[in-house]
């Protein structure tokens, strides 16, 4: 999977939960409801105040070293 910022958030946990931490960090905690899981990451940078480019990166490189 590469994660671009019009990923799904519930698809990304879908695929590997282990990218659950990245998304605590911007203060996404509340992962299991419906509407967190439905919002593209750039959707869910926006709320938080995160750089969404950065947490793709992120992403991608902790995805990449799974593979």
């Amino acid at each position: 999977m590469v994660v671009t910022k019009d990923t799904i958030i519930g698809d990304i946990l879908d695929f590997d939960q282990t990218t659950a931490p990245y998304f605590f960090e911007i203060g996404m905690h509340c992962l299991g409801c419906p509407a967190s899981r439905g919002e593209t990451l750039e959707q869910a940078c926006e709320v938080h105040g995160v750089d969404a480019d950065e947490l793709v990166k992120k992403l991608n490189e902790h995805l990449s070293k799974k593979a």
